[in-house]
């Protein structure tokens, strides 16, 4: 049975929501990849007697807790006496750069980490002392390692039901664990899990069941890891030869933002108008009288600029977030212009969410649709 390393983040900002705690995701993340379980995670406020009772509630059945936070020289620093307390033994006071505390629970030997918030000095500590001591307590050999494919296109629900009966295969040993993960325009992640004695068994389990599941999604996968939307069609430009431009109005500039924040994005886009005011539409876009949340205002604000930046391929942006209709068009509604070589159309669609929302399933919707235009020249 694998080692199982379950973590303790200390401190009341976490529980305000003053600081997100991405300290436990990203130790969660190392100990799977050292092939250490880990199956809990606990936020608690700096009181040292709250501190010391989940400590205690971890290590019942946990073999290590990590402790992050609460070490330092302030009255709020509290992890160390509530690991004393635990322990039976006084601590001296001072700022401590990190503690291994072997701690006796029914007979069992187990450890105690404790290691500060500030996230470089933790994972200094993490990668230095933690995990070497914990792969040397654990004595096994398992590796873990993960998959993921990014998906858009359809429902956490319908991804479910599309994948069920491939869910129920991946119930037997030497089979990868599956979980759904909705990231917003990130896009919903496929996330296969595979653990084995090496990491090369590890990677014959992930292109097995990858294949088996894209086979089953077809193209709703666009792509793997740390792929996104926009450097995918980023990518598939580059490789074409064909520059990018966009006129964005319900996004106001958040697609272009998105592909700038792709490195190399510079010898693929030119760049983005973003054309709010129906006014501007017209005067820079070519945008003739009417509604300007229509078919016929993305296609004009498409072709627009893509002949004001002298771009192979435009795409447009023309939708209502509210919290008010517009033009007659109930909230969530997009209409999305795309004009390059062999296409110049329009897709109309309505999307859920609050404003903000919208806009960003906007975002990862149009360059969704762009998408299979480039893949399938």
């Amino acid at each position: 049975m694998a080692l199982r390393c379950d973590v303790l983040a200390v401190g009341t900002e976490l529980l305000l929501g003053q600081i997100i705690d991405s300290n436990s995701a990203w130790m969660g993340g190392e100990l799977a990849a050292s092939g250490i379980d880990s199956l809990v995670q606990v936020k608690v406020g700096d009181n040292v007697g709250r501190i010391e009772v989940q400590l205690r509630r971890l290590l019942e059945s946990a073999d290590a807790v990590i402790m992050c936070g609460g070490l330092g020289p302030t009255h709020d620093d509290l992890t160390r006496d509530a690991i004393a307390a635990v322990m039976g033994v006084p601590q001296t006071r001072g700022t401590a750069p990190g503690l291994i505390c072997p701690v006796t629970v029914g007979g069992v030997d187990k450890v105690v980490y404790a290691v500060p918030g500030v996230p470089h000095e933790m994972q200094d500590m993490m990668h230095r002392a933690i995990l070497p001591d914990l792969r040397r307590r654990s004595g096994s050999a398992a590796v873990i390692a993960s998959r993921v494919l990014r998906t858009w296109g359809e429902s956490e629900s319908g991804l479910n039901e599309r994948l069920d009966h491939v869910i129920d295969q991946l119930e037997g040993p030497g089979t990868p664990t599956l979980a759904f993960l909705a990231s917003g325009w990130e896009g919903l992640k496929v996330r296969l899990t595979a653990k084995a004695t090496t990491i090369e068994e590890c990677m014959v389990q992930l292109a097995e069941w990858e294949q088996v599941i894209r086979a089953e999604l077809g193209d709703l996968v666009f792509g793997t890891d740390d792929d996104t939307m926009e450097s995918v069609v980023l990518d598939l430009c580059r490789r074409q030869g064909l520059t990018l431009a966009t006129a964005e109005s319900v996004t106001g500039g958040l697609v272009g933002a998105r592909l700038t924040a792709t490195a190399g994005a510079s010898d693929v886009f030119r760049g983005s108008i973003v054309s709010y005011a129906s006014d501007v539409k017209q005067s820079l876009l070519g945008v003739g009288d009417g509604p300007v949340v229509s078919e016929a205002a993305a296609r004009q604000m498409a072709h627009g600029v893509r002949e004001l930046l002298g771009a192979d391929v435009a795409v447009s942006l023309t939708g209502v977030a509210g919290p008010d209709e517009q033009d007659g068009q109930p909230v969530g509604t997009l209409y999305v212009g795309l004009v390059g070589p062999g296409f110049d159309l329009v897709h109309h669609t309505r999307l859920p969410g609050q404003r903000e929302q919208m806009r960003q399933f906007s975002v990862i919707t149009a360059l969704g649709l762009l998408r299979p235009e480039l893949a399938n020249r």
